[in-house]
């Protein structure tokens, strides 16, 4: 197999999925003067620098050059840094997170472990001597002090470089204070593990001892002389990491905030801002109920503000719990079957909007982001805006169709914006909502436009995207190729351009391209997200069958032809419609599948099947490797290829061996395609390419379409 310079494959992995080059992670500044952002110099550069854009002059300039700060040195990233980018999905390189301090005067950020400030209004940039390899420095709000964690000790400097020291140093190998615990990077979105005082003079510290946890062994079987490294994984029904929380001041003393800890072991949120004191929110283990708690940073007591109890699980929601300026709770919440914003005790939106993340909280409202409600949901399908509440009602802020984010401060907003029409996403400076200037963007034009309908499927409207051939002008029925996520927070449907590029790639190669978002895909009702719990498989892959079928009745698909492939949960999703569904499904791509559901995390899986010591049947019923039809199937055997990175701490390839060996014991044939040195993520450019070239070739072959 020969690989083309110029060809989408190579250029989609060269870009990084047409990303690079764009600017993200935006800060604005208290007073709306300044818009801090990351960008890298063009759509193939991974080197990402620190920018800051004068918002009256609209005039941008660098902050802090990746390169210049290395002087052209290769970047030197320890396993903790590559674990905590794994658990982001951060494929960049250079300066990939930043922070500031409240006046978004000074910002701090590690580089191949070593730690660098900038001063954003003078645009100067340098290191600070202190020991390493840092992971994750903050400014204190004052811009006086940074703290950073180092060999799992939680570490103090002034903002010269003076009088480092470390206010709290872990007891053992397998103590760290300050990083957040597998679960919480890679299931809560907590990345975090330590919250400054608004007056700059203490912290809010995660203690972390994952003594308790499993260890799993992690090799690279085509270096045999490297020895394996030893992950602290905590299984479906196994211990989880010991968490705590301190408060520690600038002298290192400290004091331990107090909750139940055995009924709610999860820390899942901290917030400490100048609107309140500290504000915690810990999950019971089965995550059918939550606290949302105030702690006394001069005892460490807490007290209850709230709770929140469900029968079947409780979602995690960005940006929230916090307090509002008035001292008032805010919080996201399922109720009378929708997702509402709730401001104490009184919910400010109803069915009408699907709240998805709380982006910013002022005295006057409160900006979130948000789909429409399930009623007017086949209007707006894929679409997510912005939205101004507050308790006189909403207004929208994003108005074009597509999916929308902001940033806020200062009476400035950064509109983010992606739509389906435009390649990338489009990054607009408003000021009192009229726009002033617009941050560029150096990603690469993808050079192909989707050609895409959004629609929906079934009796029960299953949100999708069909994509045609780009030179399909006929009515001939085209072979299909499924192409979904389909479970728990991957929306795939959306109404923008990027996300459906390859897709549309592999429809220009002569398929339909069916993507379907069915139950327990996020964005759509909490009822539609929930109905899945027991019972993933069964209703994940009806909702696929239910779509393609109902979709041959307005779009030219051959259903005796169809395939599916997947990564992840897609990938399960894969190989069950394949094995389940043979009379539907000819031939699937099987990407780092979960396929023995014990091996999966605690926070998420325990939170859609229970705990498998309890429920043991619930568990083999979802699983693949338990499955009945792998050897009673009465339907034909289809081809299957099998894809996972040997270095997947994430889905571990144990899932694909133990697939392969079952599907071996009962007779199916099948392919297995082991990528060595790779993670969940595949970001090597040579492999990213190959592996979609190799998995048409494999769809071609056995659709017989060669």
């Amino acid at each position: 197999m020969t690989t083309e310079p110029d060809s989408f494959p190579r250029r989609h992995a060269r870009t990084q999925r047409f990303t690079l080059g764009a600017p993200r992670a935006f800060t604005v500044s208290p007073d709306g003067s300044r818009v801090t952002f990351l960008r890298s110099d063009s759509g193939t550069d991974r080197a990402h620098s620190l920018w800051v854009l004068d918002v009256a002059e609209g005039r941008e300039r660098v902050a802090a050059d990746a390169r210049a700060l290395l002087g052209g040195a290769a970047e030197d990233l320890s396993p903790e840094e590559q674990a905590r980018r794994e658990r982001s999905r951060e494929g960049g390189a250079g300066i990939v997170g930043y922070a500031t301090d409240s006046a978004a005067e000074l910002a701090a950020f590690a580089l191949s472990g070593r730690l660098f400030t900038a001063e954003l209004r003078a645009g100067t940039a340098r290191e600070l001597p202190v020991p390493g390899p840092v992971i994750d420095p903050r400014p204190a709000p004052d811009g006086r002090t940074v703290a950073y964690v180092a060999q799992g000790a939680l570490r103090v400097v002034g903002a010269e470089g003076e009088n480092d020291r470390a206010l709290a140093e872990p007891e053992s190998e397998s103590v760290t204070y300050g990083l957040a615990e597998f679960v919480a990077a890679e299931e809560m979105s907590r990345s975090r593990g330590f919250w400054w005082s608004p007056e700059s003079d203490r912290l809010l510290v995660a203690r972390v001892d994952d003594t308790p946890v499993t260890r799993w062994w992690i090799s690279d079987p085509a270096r045999p002389e490297r020895d394996p490294h030893h992950v602290a994984y905590p299984a479906a029904g196994t211990a989880n990491a010991d968490v705590r929380l301190f408060v520690v001041d600038l002298e290192g003393s400290r004091l331990e905030v107090s909750w139940d800890r055995e009924r709610y072991p999860y820390l899942a949120r901290v917030h400490w801002s100048a609107a309140g004191v500290p504000l915690i929110l810990v999950q019971a283990r089965d995550q059918r109920s939550q606290l949302y708690l105030a702690v006394d940073p001069d005892t460490g007591n807490t007290r209850m503000v709230h709770v929140d109890e469900d029968p079947i699980w409780l979602e995690l929601f960005a940006g929230v719990p916090v307090w509002s300026p008035s001292g008032q709770l805010v919080r996201v919440v399922d109720e009378g079957g929708a997702r509402v914003l709730a401001v104490g005790e009184r919910p400010l939106t109803g069915p009408q909007l699907h709240i998805r993340a709380v982006l910013d909280v002022a005295a006057e409202d409160v900006l979130v982001t948000a789909s429409a409600g399930e009623e007017a949901a086949s209007s707006e399908i894929g679409e997510v805006h912005v939205y101004r509440v507050n308790e006189l009602g909403v207004e929208r802020v994003s108005q074009e169709p597509g999916v929308h984010t902001a940033v806020r401060a200062g009476g400035v907003t950064v509109l983010v914006s992606a739509v389906p029409d435009l390649p990338g996403t489009r990054a607009q400076v408003l000021r009192d909502g009229k726009p002033v200037a617009t941050v560029a963007s150096y990603a690469e034009d993808p050079g192909l436009s989707p050609r895409m309908t959004l629609t929906s499927g079934g009796a029960r409207r299953i949100p999708c995207a069909v994509l045609m051939p780009r030179d399909y002008h006929g009515d001939t029925p085209l072979p299909v190729l499924l192409d979904p996520y389909g479970g728990p927070h991957g929306q795939r449907v959306t109404a923008a351009h990027n996300p459906h590029l390859v897709s549309q790639w592999f429809a220009d190669q002569g398929f339909a391209v069916v993507v379907a978002d069915g139950r327990g895909t996020p964005g759509h009702s909490p009822a539609w997200e929930k109905s899945i719990r027991d019972d993933v498989a069964a209703l994940v892959l009806q909702d696929q069958v239910d779509a393609v079928q109902a979709l041959a009745a307005d779009f030219p698909l051959d259903l005796g032809r169809v395939a599916i492939r997947g990564w992840s949960f897609g990938g399960y999703l894969a190989a069950l419609a394949v094995l389940r569904r043979p009379d539907v499904f000819h031939a699937a791509v099987v990407g780092a599948p979960v396929t023995d559901l014990r091996l999966y995390d605690t926070h998420y899986q325990e939170r859609y099947l229970g705990d498998p010591g309890e429920q043991p049947e619930v568990y083999r019923r979802n699983s693949l490797i338990d499955d009945a039809g792998l050897v009673d199937a009465v339907g034909p055997h289809r081809p299957m290829m099998v894809i996972h990175g040997l270095a997947d701490d994430n889905v571990v390839v144990a899932h694909s061996l133990r697939l392969s060996s079952a599907l071996l014991a009962a007779g199916r044939p099948h392919e297995v395609l082991p990528l060595s040195g790779v993670t969940h993520m595949t970001p090597q450019e040579t492999v990213a390419e190959n592996l979609l070239r190799l998995q048409l070739a494999f769809l071609k072959r056995s659709l017989g379409l060669d």
